[in-house]
């Protein structure tokens, strides 16, 4: 297995609200700029199946292969390798979340996929790791503001 990369960020938003934001797949446009869009084929839980497109590539299968009360874990089928994202929460003692996202690749293709998308995955990782943390700290906000939880 190759380790493409790894992006960590602390938020006073609560897990929830990141594993809203992970659920709601048509979304991740707003905070993952190298999406163009995702579909999940049913509910967000482990097993699911769905298709993203991201952008300048070509349409890749995934599926939720793992879903926790702390972590999400979610691998994309490449010709010849598994391009695998693992999301992991953790309640900080303050009362907001770590969350933490290492990518990685394995399979016999691996060094090639790698050469094609690994530098653009490690660039922009934390990036999209700060868009997410941003987007749900708003929606915390926005559900304290209405009195519903985020």
């Amino acid at each position: 297995m190759m380790n493409i990369g790894t992006a960590q960020i602390t938020s006073t938003a609560a897990p929830s609200a990141f594993f809203a934001r992970w659920a709601d797949m048509a979304t991740w446009p707003e905070w993952n700029a190298d999406t163009e869009w995702v579909r999940l084929d049913g509910l967000f839980e482990t097993g699911a199946t769905g298709v993203l497109k991201p952008k300048g590539g070509p349409r890749t299968k995934f599926v939720v292969a793992e879903l926790t009360d702390d972590r999400f874990i979610d691998v994309s089928s490449l010709a010849g390798a598994r391009l695998t994202f693992s999301h992991f929460v953790e309640s900080t003692p303050e009362g907001g979340t770590k969350v933490r996202v290492t990518v990685t690749l394995a399979g016999p293709l691996s060094r090639l996929w790698n050469l094609i998308l690994g530098k653009g995955i490690k660039e922009t990782l934390q990036r999209d790791l700060e868009s997410l943390k941003a987007v749900a700290e708003a929606s915390s906000v926005e559900g304290l503001a209405s009195g519903s939880p985020a």
